[in-house]
């Protein structure tokens, strides 16, 4: 909770009716401080996954109605109370937590197949638990919230490569680098030329696809949930568009959102 996060979107913003501010700023909670477990700081990988496991158990226990252990106690008090009041599906939480626990033993994947499977994991869970929220169950919003969540998870992988590469982490398909004939080294070494560009922007591409798929559920849903789903999708193309207009460079510099964009995605949103 001490780690300073840079976020692409507000949590809980004030397009979020009050009664259910509570409850999204404990889903947030519960998956920042996982993937902090996961990402952050100093452990070795087996650390990473026993803190894992624990932070299952208290999960499982407080969705037991019991008491979890005391090392969480910020994110399993309010969770426990988010989970009472509104019946969250407790199988998206533990397939958050696998996700988590796979970025401690995985750092490349093969195909976007392999990647669309983490994203399924890491990123679909949290829309579908906001809709549950709402209200929301019909088997097309849930499509479109798939596609939209998954979009925004490769713009954050495509937008932060120059974190995640000196990690040694490649989220990057190995079958796409082969396609625009780019060495994992040569992402590794953060090499900026135009290979590796034209390789960024084939993936800015696939991401802006899935962004469009999934961008109707903002106009199909009413109320403050549309109007925040119309900032997310207009968030997510403006991502896109500083990867662009950096020449799809994101090896050496990373595009951020700023309050200074507040006013376009305004714009944007409202002509959606």
């Amino acid at each position: 909770m001490a780690v300073d996060h840079y976020e692409n979107f507000p949590v809980a913003s004030w397009l979020c009716p009050p009664p259910l501010r509570p409850a999204v700023a404990a889903i947030y909670w519960f998956a920042r401080t996982a993937d902090d477990l996961a990402d952050e700081g100093t452990a070795l990988p087996a650390q990473r996954l026993e803190a894992l496991a624990h932070y299952r158990t208290d999960l499982r226990a407080v969705a037991r109605g019991g008491d979890p252990s005391a090392r969480w106690p910020q994110v399993f008090g309010p969770l426990q109370r988010a989970l009472r009041r509104h019946g969250l599906p407790v199988v998206l939480m533990e397939l958050l937590l696998s996700a988590f626990e796979q970025d401690v033993v995985k750092d490349r994947y093969a195909t976007r197949e392999e990647l669309l499977d983490y994203c399924s994991r890491s990123a679909n869970p949290v829309g579908r638990l906001l809709l549950h929220l709402y209200g929301v169950r019909d088997d097309d919003s849930l499509s479109q919230s798939d596609a939209l969540c998954t979009a925004l998870q490769l713009i954050n992988f495509w937008q932060d490569l120059s974190i995640d590469l000196p990690r040694g982490r490649i989220y990057v398909p190995l079958s796409d680098c082969a396609q625009e004939a780019v060495e994992p080294a040569q992402l590794l070494q953060l090499r900026h030329d135009h290979a590796t560009r034209r390789l960024v922007a084939r993936q800015a591409r696939w991401a802006g696809d899935l962004l469009r798929q999934g961008a109707p559920l903002a106009t199909r849903l009413p109320g403050r949930v549309g109007w925040e789903l119309r900032l997310v999708v207009q968030g997510g193309a403006r991502i896109l568009e500083k990867i662009e207009q950096i020449g799809h460079s994101t090896m050496i510099k990373r595009p951020v959102l700023t309050w200074r964009d507040a006013p376009l995605l305004l714009l944007r949103a409202w002509r959606m």
